[in-house]
């Protein structure tokens, strides 16, 4: 790193020139996103590499799970399969993608120490890479919600276009917590075990293998207040065709300004200090 570079990172000159370069810091990963793509999909096929399956394995191990708790808690619950499987593999999938993406966030820094201690690439760049690989992730794992959808017969009259954008909407707020913990992990070193704890945590408060009405109904302070609730409400919704709760989208835009203006805020004044955490 030449010193120029070193001294923009490192040196203090205040808080409107930390958040100057952190917009520059944005906008030069955006102009290199190929490189964030080409990281990421280098992480999916190193992780795979000399597997038959590659990452279909996880999609098959999570088909498994879908299948079994589909069919055990659907008898419990006393639900017929036709809506409960459906309304579980859109659960865990989508939970799953979102989780992933945060879990993972705690390494982004980490991982990228000895880049970023050697070249003046983007910082975003490297929470980007986190975010697609997880995406790479997702479409794969697509194929379980595409089979349950047909087999069920919900392609009928499913709102696409709807869960679209609720998709787009759990990118925009994982995304945010995601970076949240990548830059908080790079400081304190006990943070991705908080992390993973709270997402265990998560996906038994949050309807991913039980039906939110069993709670008297989404009012209920644990979904109302509960964002990964709301995540798979605007997803899961309208892939089953029946309507999303009006203040969720909202609730979900709400989030994704006052997280990504926190999380971008965090950044500008500790963007100098990342690289002496690691």
């Amino acid at each position: 790193m030449d010193t120029a570079t070193h001294m923009l990172r490192t040196g203090r000159r205040g808080v409107l020139f930390e958040f100057q370069m952190a917009f520059q810091d944005l906008q030069s990963s955006i102009q290199r996103f190929d490189l964030a793509w080409s990281l990421a999909s280098h992480d999916v096929v190193s992780r795979y590499r000399g597997s038959i399956l590659g990452p279909f394995w996880i999609t098959l191990s999570m088909a498994v799970m879908v299948l079994g708790i589909g069919l055990i808690y659907g008898n419990l619950f006393g639900m017929e399969l036709e809506r409960f499987l459906p309304l579980v593999a859109l659960g865990i999938v989508f939970f799953g993608a979102a989780s992933s993406m945060i879990t993972e966030g705690c390494q982004t820094y980490v991982l990228a120490a000895p880049m970023l201690s050697q070249t003046a690439l983007p910082m975003f760049t490297f929470v980007w890479r986190t975010v697609l690989r997880n995406l790479i992730a997702l479409s794969h794992h697509l194929v379980i919600v595409i089979v349950v959808l047909l087999y069920f017969g919900y392609w009928r009259h499913m709102n696409l276009l709807g869960g679209l954008v609720g998709v787009v909407f759990m990118v925009l707020n994982a995304s945010w917590m995601s970076m949240l913990a990548a830059l908080t992990s790079a400081r304190y070193r006990d943070i991705p075990q908080v992390i993973t704890s709270l997402m265990q945590f998560a996906i038994f408060i949050t309807p991913v293998f039980w039906p939110a009405d069993r709670l008297n109904g989404a009012k209920h302070v644990v979904l109302a207040l509960n964002p990964f609730f709301h995540m798979l409400e605007a997803i899961r919704a309208p892939l089953m065709g029946t309507p999303t709760m009006p203040h969720t989208y909202g609730f979900l835009a709400l989030m994704a300004v006052v997280g990504w203006g926190l999380t971008f805020s965090l950044f500008a004044v500790t963007r100098r200090r990342i690289v002496h955490y690691l």
